[in-house]
């Protein structure tokens, strides 16, 4: 969080930041997520999702998708809630799939 900043004005400043994260996959993912949830999340949650978020893309998206093992430290509620909205995404597009197929 910067200066005085407000609930709403950290909310903003995240999904843009989530939005351009580098990575076309993790900016998708992250972007969609934080549109869906930040506005909902504590300030503890939003602390824990700024240590996620400078973790970096790649390591963001092994950790999400379980490809590497998640240090402790990065492992709480906001993770969790990331796994499972891109487990909800994942399951929507097969879902579009076999009825468009």
């Amino acid at each position: 969080m910067t200066g005085n900043e407000t609930h709403q004005e950290r909310v903003r400043r995240l999904i843009y930041q989530s939005s351009y994260t580098g990575m076309k996959e993790t900016d998708l993912l992250l972007g969609q997520f934080a549109r869906t949830h930040l506005a909902a999340l504590s300030t503890a949650d939003l602390d824990d999702y700024e240590t996620l978020l400078a973790a970096g893309d790649p390591a963001i998206l092994a950790f999400v998708q379980g490809q590497a093992e998640v240090p402790p430290e990065l492992y709480n509620r906001v993770l969790i809630l990331i796994r499972q909205f891109d487990a909800s995404r994942q399951q929507d597009r097969e879902d579009h799939a076999d009825l468009s197929g």
